[in-house]
């Protein structure tokens, strides 16, 4: 699969909802694909596929999007 390097986003699906006279009908799955281009890595120089936002924040560095912890309850 073609994803970021940095942050690792790729692709999203969704479909679409047609409203016809109070019903929705049917449409086609699509994909909406991330701009991804090809530029060297600054540390190792090796080229690597990014994309546009990343590329804009060159010096910021991402790590991939993990779970978010929950919350610790507070005692009273």
């Amino acid at each position: 699969m073609r994803q970021c390097f940095y942050c690792g986003k790729s692709y999203k699906g969704g479909g679409t909802r047609k409203l016809l006279r109070g019903h929705y009908n049917p449409t086609n799955f699509s994909k909406k694909r991330v701009n991804l281009q090809l530029v060297a890595d600054a540390k190792s120089g090796v080229r690597v596929l990014s994309c546009t936002s990343c590329m804009r924040t060159k010096v910021k560095v991402r790590k991939p999007r993990a779970a978010k912890k929950p919350l610790a309850k507070k005692t009273a």
